[in-house]
């Protein structure tokens, strides 16, 4: 007797399948733009061309303004070490069309990709509106003591 799995097959890359399925897209995890990270910790491309910590939210924002069809997945990239949300979810992208074509002409390869988002990401307004963290300190030197307990 056969015995019948509800579980749906595991899904393996297959030269066979389309361009627009998604296992045939490239996958972008935040770690391979964070200017944190060393080359051995996950990061991809040049420090001067990446990003102080960029999230999953902020890669997507900038990949649906250049026109990719992108979608978030929940998972956890293997080379790192804090478990927090903060640093969960992979991006995925369409490069090509089912003909084999780009999808967009400025994205050539998967570095290209990735070089963009390195540009891009630092001019979203959620960067913008942040302070620096000189600005903070800046503000917060030269003030007088407040009220405390007193002398003693």
């Amino acid at each position: 007797m056969a015995s019948h799995s509800t579980t749906p097959p595991i899904l393996q890359w297959s030269p066979d399948k389309k361009h627009s399925e998604r296992e045939r897209w490239i996958c972008i995890y935040p770690a391979y733009l964070n200017s944190q990270k060393s080359r051995a910790q996950g990061r991809r491309i040049p420090k001067n061309r990446c990003v102080d910590n960029p999230t999953y939210q902020e890669i997507r924002d900038v990949l649906t303004a250049a026109g990719l069809n992108a979608r978030v997945e929940n998972k956890q990239y293997s080379r790192e070490a804090s478990k927090e949300l903060l640093f969960r979810g992979r991006i995925r992208v369409q490069l090509k069309n089912d003909d084999g074509s780009l999808c967009n002409s400025n994205f050539t390869s998967r570095d290209s990709l990735m070089f963009h988002l390195g540009d891009m990401i630092p001019k979203l307004k959620t960067r913008l509106n942040k302070p620096s963290s000189e600005q903070r300190s800046q503000s917060t030197q030269g003030k007088g003591k407040g009220k405390g307990k007193g002398q003693r």
